[in-house]
């Protein structure tokens, strides 16, 4: 016979456990969420950050999402979760995901050369691989200088001129970042798809994941919500150095529309954190092994990374990668004022998005990162 009053008793006392535990941990993450606002908004002051977008994920959820500061400073409107940022070179990680969508399809692979899919190249790209486009390690020269587009008479008049250019270097041999890889990579999707590639990654990953807030376009288009993007700096005519002032300007950007796989999307932190929970979740690829393909680091021909430097190391296909012992990540980042860092093996992200150019958001989310991690960077 069962003692029914004894097992009810147990019973109670297991919700009672459980029930402060629950408590316990909601404090806890309160707390902790309230010291990473309180940092926050020291880093914003110290950086002059007019306004910006933080959203944190812990093994694919949202564990909060926050809005601080001014989004267009003359008028004083703040920052809301739905405002609207530029997040420049993130873009590449859809041009990233396309291509393995593609592979997935059979309709291309990553390590066949681009003589497959384009025509009329010279004859030493021929050899350069779908992979080392992606990875910017194919040695091209670049379709862009510090004024923009070279000749500045167009994008075909641009790319008629950078295939008279000598390589920067040989194949494989460097890591040199550049928007001539990611022209050709928009022209192989295209084909490769049979659509522009605004259409692919809409039907394919937007859709997907049921991102609405996601333009590509221009730093002066009219979109809803959309904030302006700031700066301090201030290009020397004469030497095209950005020197720091000051002054807060308003910056103006064009994306070129045959290389919007390299930057030119707007949208939001929580229209990312869609993504990226889509991304880990298997709704965008079907193969885990592709996503590791992706955030692998690409080594040069010597056998080393290379990277944009400091933090990031190391470079994979269309991510920035921190390659070290403990707590490694990809760190994909635009304009130098959006960022997010997928730790994988800590089931940690974190989305932050600034309107101000120059403050190296991946070295404040690394240190955000502490309040999760704290041993990492050591």
């Amino acid at each position: 016979m069962y003692d029914f009053e004894k097992l009810t008793f147990m019973k109670i006392k297991f919700f009672i456990l459980l029930i402060l535990i629950l408590s316990r941990n909601s404090v806890l993450a309160q707390d902790k969420k309230t010291e990473i606002i309180s940092f926050l908004k020291k880093e914003m002051g110290e950086k002059k950050i007019p306004g910006c977008q933080l959203v944190v994920l812990k093994n694919n959820k949202i564990l909060f999402s926050e809005a601080l500061g001014i989004a267009n400073v003359p008028f004083s409107i703040p920052v809301k979760k739905n405002t609207i940022f530029s997040i420049n070179s993130i873009s590449k990680v859809f041009a990233s995901v396309a291509v393995m969508q593609l592979q997935e399809q059979n309709k291309l692979n990553i390590n066949d050369p681009i003589s497959r899919y384009i025509d009329s190249i010279p004859e030493n790209w021929k050899k350069i691989t779908i992979k080392q486009l992606m990875s910017h390690t194919s040695g091209l020269p670049d379709i862009e200088d510090e004024k923009g587009l070279i000749g500045d008479k167009g994008q075909d008049s641009a790319w008629a001129k950078v295939k008279k250019l000598p390589l920067q270097a040989e194949i494989g041999e460097k890591f040199n970042y550049n928007a001539t890889n990611y022209y050709i990579l928009q022209r192989i999707i295209e084909k490769c798809s049979a659509t522009t590639f605004e259409k692919f990654v809409r039907k394919n990953q937007f859709d997907v994941v049921g991102m609405k807030q996601i333009y590509y376009g221009n730093s002066y288009d009219v979109i809803e919500n959309k904030c302006p993007t700031y700066s301090y700096y201030n290009q020397d005519k004469i030497t095209n150095e950005y020197i720091k002032g000051n002054k807060l300007k308003e910056t103006y950007e064009e994306f070129p529309s045959k290389m919007i796989t390299d930057a030119g999307a707007f949208t939001t932190a929580e229209e990312i954190a869609k993504w990226i929970i889509g991304l880990q979740s298997g709704k965008l690829l079907k193969k885990n092994e592709d996503i590791n393909t992706i955030w692998e680091p690409v080594k040069l021909n010597n056998g080393s990374y290379d990277g944009f430097g400091g933090l990031l190391n190391a470079y994979a296909l269309g991510w920035p990668v921190i390659t070290r012992q403990n707590h490694p990540a990809v760190a994909p980042l635009g304009g130098g004022r959006a960022a997010f860092i997928i730790y994988p093996k800590d089931n940690l992200t974190i989305i932050f998005f600034t309107n101000l150019t120059g403050v190296s958001p991946e070295e404040i989310i690394e240190k955000m990162a502490r309040f999760y991690i704290p041993d990492i960077g050591n």
